[in-house]
């Protein structure tokens, strides 16, 4: 899976980048303060980097030098409109791309993907027991075979995929399909969306294998050697 890795300190532009890259099938680490993207780049592995060139205590020029040294990967300003003199001095510093603010979310979407082409990083799919979910181009195959997902059912299917290792409650769930529709999304229809996607993608829906129930918690992503 792509791993974005997002520096920016506005609360509410992390948050609404965060949901809208979820939704194409991202990995999202964030990071608000410079302190905090320096010390993220100590141990983790990121396929491209978001960086907001204004930080609270310091600036994204810093953070981008680091990510160069440490990964490598393609790195995109995120700056205030007409900032002309910070854009250059971040492309001469080897940033491969800037957006300014406010950004239009395809057109971020595309220059993320050209980046991560032209870096050679592009993660064509995700596969876990006979299910294959092409996140680029939104394809859901089962055993070699297309299935067709609704919008939420396929949303559903990326919170799992984009939280492989953890286990993920109800109510994140209900936030998550609320915000990405726009409606209000109950604990009875998010019953009725995690049967109906379980019968599209599990070999036997009354004993899954993708989507596995914590009992009293929530559900986790299951995987080859994951118990029922």
């Amino acid at each position: 899976m792509t791993r974005i890795f997002l520096v920016e300190d506005d609360r509410a532009i992390a948050r609404n980048l965060e949901l809208l890259l979820h939704s194409k099938g991202f990995a999202v680490t964030h990071a608000a303060t410079q302190k905090e993207a320096l010390l993220a780049l100590g141990g983790q592995k990121f396929d491209l980097a978001l960086v907001d060139i204004s930080l609270p205590d310091g600036n994204g020029f810093t953070v981008c030098t680091e990510i160069k040294e440490t990964l490598d990967i393609p790195v995109i300003f995120l700056t205030a409109s007409g900032d002309e003199a910070s854009v250059v001095t971040g492309l001469n510093m080897g940033a491969d791309d800037y957006i300014t603010k406010p950004f239009r979310p395809r057109e971020l979407i595309a220059r993320i993907e050209t980046a991560l082409r032209k870096s050679g990083r592009v993660q064509a799919a995700f596969e876990i027991g006979g299910l294959t979910i092409d996140t680029t181009s939104g394809i859901v195959k089962k055993n070699g075979s297309e299935i067709f997902l609704s919008a939420l059912e396929y949303r559903l299917l990326l919170v799992f995929i984009n939280n492989p290792n953890g286990i993920i409650t109800r109510g994140r769930l209900l936030d998550e399909l609320w915000d990405a529709s726009g409606e209000f999304i109950n604990d009875n229809t998010l019953t009725v969306y995690i049967k109906r996607l379980r019968e599209k993608i599990e070999d036997d829906p009354a004993n899954p294998g993708i989507i596995l129930t914590v009992r009293g918690t929530g559900y986790r992503l299951g995987g080859r050697n994951a118990s029922k």
